[in-house]
């Protein structure tokens, strides 16, 4: 029974590392209540140590943050840095997600197969930068139409009409960068049918 103290103390800094965590990684009390499942005034009184954090509340939270269990509770910080990438194929093109812990930036690395060449513009609030790690890309903002080359790089409003992809017959691979509003792509117009391929 000696160690009830100890314990309870422990308990007390879990609502203060909840908090901390959060906020460095810039995440709302109302993104993790989307992201977890549990309310908004749950969170907030487990910050608050107004309510007693249970595995059953710490583990989902625990998971939407991508940190050990034992980060939550004070236990030493151990763990790999690397971050372990779970290709997800997304419109015909594979993207390997660089981060993994909700925030206000995302990075992607983007894998477009050759076919993969019809510029459909799309549109969403942010601001979007983009690094060509391979393959010739073809960039279109607005009235811009320009062809990319490894090792170049670009930045652009994603409020204005934009696409990428291969400029030629070979895959293109490129890293983003951008918020999570950068996930809710609407497509702004229709492109023009083509008669043939890039080249």
């Amino acid at each position: 029974m000696e160690q009830q103290p100890s314990i309870s103390a422990t308990l007390a800094q879990v609502g203060a590392r909840l908090r901390r965590i959060r906020t460095q990684r810039g995440v709302s009390l109302s993104a993790l209540a989307e992201a977890t499942g549990i309310s908004k005034s749950t969170l907030s009184r487990l910050e608050s140590n107004q309510r007693r954090p249970s595995l059953e509340l710490l583990l989902p939270i625990a998971q939407a943050h991508q940190v050990p269990l034992d980060e939550l509770v004070g236990a030493p910080e151990v763990g790999d840095p690397r971050v372990r990438c779970k290709p997800l194929v997304r419109n015909g093109r594979t993207v390997l997600p660089l981060t993994t812990q909700p925030g206000p930036l995302q990075a992607w690395k983007s894998i477009i197969p050759a076919e993969q060449n019809q510029p459909r513009p799309v549109t969403h609030e942010g601001y979007e930068w983009m690094y060509v790690l391979s393959g010739r890309v073809r960039l279109i903002v607005a009235d811009h139409d320009v062809i990319m080359g490894p090792g170049e790089a670009a930045e652009f409003d994603t409020r204005l009409p934009h696409w990428f992809g291969p400029a030629g017959d070979t895959p293109v691979e490129v890293l983003n960068l951008f918020g999570r509003q950068g996930e809710r792509m609407h497509v702004r117009a229709k492109p023009r049918a083509r008669q043939d391929t890039a080249s």
